[in-house]
């Protein structure tokens, strides 16, 4: 759609000056001027001027109807598939602008002489509000039209629409919705048309004469800029939308002109890149798309943000410590309602808003290779082809609509975001008074609740004092009463590393590992509680005495003194295992007993009485952790704590030895 419009014709008449200082036309006039010829040109003024402000008021009634009447109606009924925004667009925006501009119209009726010319400067001053507001309507116009089309194909869609114009406009005979929704279209191009026609009928000679001209060229540029508006509109719709295609659907839109497009654009890039073409510079366009991308990226974190914050209200153990009250979350429904409505999905829908211009900034990126390509080759050839200078259109199309939108966007989306922000920090700040609150309920039913604060802190005190002297008898008693470290079994494995240990550094020089060990510095070793080491130096490298040297079989470096104690090794289950020569002198026999007693759980497990001898049959469980051993007792096996067996020493039977 093209808003045409005429603004000024030339009039076929011509002026002649009155003896009394007015000039009359008339295209059957021959000679001088007469009474009747000037009372015809001042009553076609009259009239022309009658119908400008007839029409606007006829006009501003109808578009009420429309908004106060029609619109409200349709909303009353609450139809899922009727999209009010959609057919309605801005029309709130233009009958606001249009009231006003109706009452500067009427008041121009008590100039009686300078009337034109306040009819000229009102146009003057409602000419940018005309254009923002009218541009919009008349760029989503068509999709309007589609969606009353497609409204006409649904029978009780098409039967509601007809019901409300039926009892709110009766008197109009309207049988669709595109009856009132033309009708801005139709002012907005009827404009430049009435005021040619006051011109026509106004002696150059008048002083409204050139203010009335320049109103006449004035709306005329603003259909003119309406119309490139909703061309650029056109351009951004084609590009804005984000395209979710599978690999075949990409590979099945590949040609060779698309093939080819895309290698020139990529090789162009990469000649930016490399600095040998320069780029084309638009500050003020990189300015605003700086603040966009801040924008997207913003949006983007806080909505990560958001969705792990819902995380945690899935988890009730997170509440349970507030009291039974909130362990089921029942409480906090309302707070996740106002959450999700004031926070999730405003934030959801901003980050929606964000794609559309996002595919049309990488598509603008996209067009400005293309452009660089084309005027590069104009430069060289002096002309371009038909394609070529629409793609240049495209690309300036793009350009100017995204500098010119995209201020407001920015503008907008950090309002919105800032809202969100506000709501969720408000929503932050009640969720704390709740949980406050319901704190001091649970506070006010201790025993201590209603104490004075010093007295409080004399009471948690004198308690912190009296439970450190607890905890200091304690472990006292359990340092009498605990049995010294005792040595862990070896497995198979384990045991020839050691014969490896002894056959290096002799017998004595052997420890077991107390506790895990983590290196944290150069040198240091890692090592597994229940490991056997062997002593090099007692000493490092700087003469600190608790930091020795070890071989762990292999690695060498550094442990803590406090975490080694001698090793005295268990008699090994398996038959034949050889030790060296001279071992036995300096090994003592030793046997697996429960040093404490333990009560089986499990079918898995077997129970044990303190000082019972058991047989070690592997120094860890399936999984490897060595907490559990599996021990035979009395014939049944099963798993014990590995904490609740000790080595005691036994007296070496008569005539056995270790092998030689």
């Amino acid at each position: 759609m093209v808003l045409e419009c005429h603004p000024h014709r030339a009039s076929k008449c011509r002026w002649l000056e009155c003896p009394q200082g007015h000039a009359v036309g008339h295209p059957q006039h021959r000679g001088g001027s007469t009474g009747t010829e000037l009372g015809w040109a001042l009553k076609h003024q009259r009239l022309a001027v009658e119908e400008l402000i007839t029409t606007e008021a006829s006009y501003v009634h109808n578009i009420q109807l429309c908004v106060s009447d029609i619109r409200a109606h349709l909303q009353k009924k609450q139809l899922p598939d009727l999209d009010l925004e959609g057919l309605f667009s801005n029309t709130d925006d233009i009958l606001h602008v249009s009231i006003r501009f109706l009452k500067g119209l009427e008041a121009t009726a008590t100039q009686e002489h300078d009337q034109l010319l306040c009819i000229s400067t009102l146009f003057q001053e409602f000419k940018e509000e005309m254009e923002t507001v009218y541009k919009i309507y008349c760029a989503s116009y068509e999709h309007a039209l589609l969606l009353v089309e497609s409204y006409r194909k649904d029978p009780r869609l098409q039967k509601e629409i007809l019901e409300t114009l039926n009892v709110t406009v009766p008197h109009t005979g309207a049988s669709d919705l595109s009856f009132f929704l033309v009708m801005p279209v139709q002012r907005v191009t009827k404009y430049p048309l009435l005021l040619g026609k006051i011109l026509e009928n106004t002696p150059a000679s008048a002083s409204a004469y050139p203010a009335l001209q320049a109103a006449v060229r004035a709306m005329a540029q603003v259909n003119t800029n309406i119309n490139e508006y909703k061309r650029r509109r056109e351009v951004a719709t084609k590009y804005n939308k984000a395209e979710h295609l599978t690999l075949r659907d990409r590979f099945a839109r590949l040609n060779t002109h698309s093939i080819t497009k895309k290698t020139t654009r990529l090789s162009r890039l990469f000649m930016h890149e490399a600095g040998i073409v320069p780029k084309t510079e638009d500050r003020v366009y990189d300015d605003l798309e700086e603040k966009f991308q801040c924008v997207v990226s913003s949006v983007a974190m806080l909505k990560e943000n958001v969705a792990s914050y819902l995380g945690g209200w899935a988890h009730p153990d997170s509440w349970a410590c507030l009291g039974g009250s909130y362990g089921d979350l029942g409480s906090l429904a309302p707070q996740k309602q106002r959450l999700d409505r004031l926070v999730c999905q405003p934030l959801c829908s901003l980050s929606d808003m964000l794609v559309g211009p996002q595919q049309l900034v990488k598509k603008r990126l996209d067009k400005l290779l293309d452009y660089e390509e084309i005027q590069e080759r104009k430069s060289e050839m002096g002309s371009v082809t038909y394609d070529e200078e629409a793609a240049m259109n495209t690309y300036l199309a793009i350009n100017a609509l995204l500098v010119a939108e995209l201020p407001r966007f920015n503008q907008a989306a950090l309002q919105l975001l800032g809202q969100i922000v506000c709501s969720l920090s408000t929503l932050q700040r009640d969720l704390a008074a709740q949980v406050l609150h319901q704190a001091e309920k649970e506070l006010e039913q201790m025993p201590h609740g209603r104490m004075p604060l010093p007295s409080f802190w004399k009471m948690v005190e004198d308690t912190l004092q009296q439970s450190g002297a607890q905890l200091r008898t304690f472990c006292q008693t359990f340092e009498t009463v605990t049995p010294s470290p005792v040595t862990q079994p070896l497995n198979p494995a384990e045991e020839r590393k050691v014969l490896s240990l002894v056959s290096k550094h002799g017998p004595d020089k052997l420890y077991q590992v107390t506790s895990n060990i983590s290196g944290s510095k150069d040198l240091d070793l890692t090592l597994q509680r229940g490991q056997i080491v062997a002593l090099l130096q007692s000493v490092d490298t700087k003469g600190n005495t608790s930091r020795w040297l070890v071989d762990a079989g292999g690695p060498r470096g550094f442990v803590p003194a406090g975490k080694l104690q001698p090793y005295c090794p268990v008699q090994s289950q398996q038959p034949g295992m050889q030790m060296p020569q001279g071992l036995s002198s300096s090994f003592c026999l030793s046997q697996v007993v429960a040093g404490f007693s333990f009560a089986a759980r499990s079918p898995q497990e077997v129970s044990l009485q303190a000082g019972q001898p058991v047989v070690v049959l592997e120094p860890h469980d399936k999984k490897g952790s060595k907490e559990w051993s599996l021990v035979d007792v009395n014939g049944q096996r099963g798993y014990v704590p590995s904490s609740y067996l000790v080595t005691v020493p036994v007296q070496e039977p008569t005539g056995w030895s270790l092998p030689v």
